[in-house]
């Protein structure tokens, strides 16, 4: 059990999987960070972790269902040195898209 959690949680997917965002442009993304049922500030911080370990011009995608984190982690990206895409909202979560620069 995590500190912030009361499940634990997968921090990436299995494989890496494309995108297609509203720009048009499409991305691989190489780590899905699972924050379903988390509130902050553990999204933020597994974004932290996550952009930390990926390699410059790669992208990750964060899955949330938490409104306030959502509106959180763009912010987020200046001090991690990273871009935010774009946020998608899914049927059952937020996807916020975030490109390490």
């Amino acid at each position: 059990m995590g500190l912030f959690s009361k499940k634990p949680k997968t921090e990436e997917a299995a494989a890496s999987h494309d995108v297609t965002l509203g720009d048009g442009q499409t991305y691989t993304v190489v780590q899905t960070v699972d924050c379903i049922g988390d509130s902050c500030p553990r999204p933020q911080l597994m974004t932290k972790k996550a952009v930390g370990q990926i390699d410059v011009g790669q992208v990750i995608e964060v899955q949330v269902d938490n409104p306030s984190s959502m509106e959180a982690l763009p912010p987020l990206c200046d001090e991690m040195a990273a871009t935010h895409l774009e946020t998608v909202k899914d049927a059952r979560c937020w996807k916020v898209y975030i490109r390490k620069d």
